[in-house]
């Protein structure tokens, strides 16, 4: 699954880099990109995509009056807000209307990419037709909590990263069932003998939890699935 996004933000440099970091997330791709906020609402009514990157401080029609227009227009589409603009007004009017998440400049490439792992969940439990039992909808939010619950860095073992860490966690979220260290790896694109101290760490600290299989001829198979429970 390709996740279709449209770049709204005025500073050319800017652009270019926060379009290089969209698409080094797996499974997101931009197909569209815009200087003005006008500019983007015209563009999202012609591609219709996925998810809106969406500066604030844009001239003629800032980031909250797009937002804003968007919604009016009946336009279906999610948004991530990544802006300098941090006052308290302006973050409380962009959640108020939708924005699913809020980045302030600068940051760095891992607070994105955090973000759009979490949309890529949200949007695969979200999606498709049919309904969703009650349990289903407090099964996804308490996964997210999960997920987003810190994990003790002063604990962990040298070499490992945070965000990679959450990356795992969130790929794993996806997965209709356990998963090797092998198939972790190749579905995340890193080495597997790194998947694998990941998810070994992952299991001592109780967030995923290890069924070894046995059967035919060799060593026994470790797959690891996640822990669907907040309380952990």
């Amino acid at each position: 699954m390709k996740i279709d996004v449209l770049l709204i933000e005025d500073d050319p440099m800017v652009q270019e880099v926060n379009r290089q970091f969209i698409e080094r997330v797996d499974g997101f791709q931009v197909i569209g990109t815009a200087h003005t906020g006008e500019e983007g609402i015209q563009l999202a009514r012609i591609v219709k995509p996925d998810l809106i990157i969406l500066d604030v401080y844009m001239p003629a029609k800032n980031g909250v009056e797009t937002l804003k227009a968007l919604r009016q227009e009946g336009i279906n589409v999610e948004v991530i807000a990544v802006t300098a603009a941090n006052d308290r007004k302006t973050i409380r009017t962009m959640l108020h209307h939708g924005a699913r998440d809020y980045i302030i400049k600068p940051f760095k490439f891992e607070r994105l990419q955090q973000a759009l792992n979490n949309f890529l969940l949200y949007k695969s439990s979200i999606d498709g037709e049919g309904k969703l039992t009650q349990k289903e909808l407090d099964q996804l939010n308490s996964m997210q909590t999960h997920i987003d619950k810190p994990i003790d860095i002063e604990v962990m073992p040298k070499g490992l990263n945070h965000q990679t860490m959450k990356q795992i966690m969130s790929y794993m979220a996806l997965q209709q069932q356990s998963l090797s260290a092998e198939e972790a790896a190749d579905g995340i694109g890193i080495a597997r003998v790194t998947a694998r101290r990941y998810l070994d760490y992952l299991q001592k600290s109780g967030k995923v939890q290890l069924d070894i299989q046995y059967g035919g001829v060799g060593r026994p198979l470790n797959r690891y699935s996640l822990v669907k429970s907040s309380s952990n």
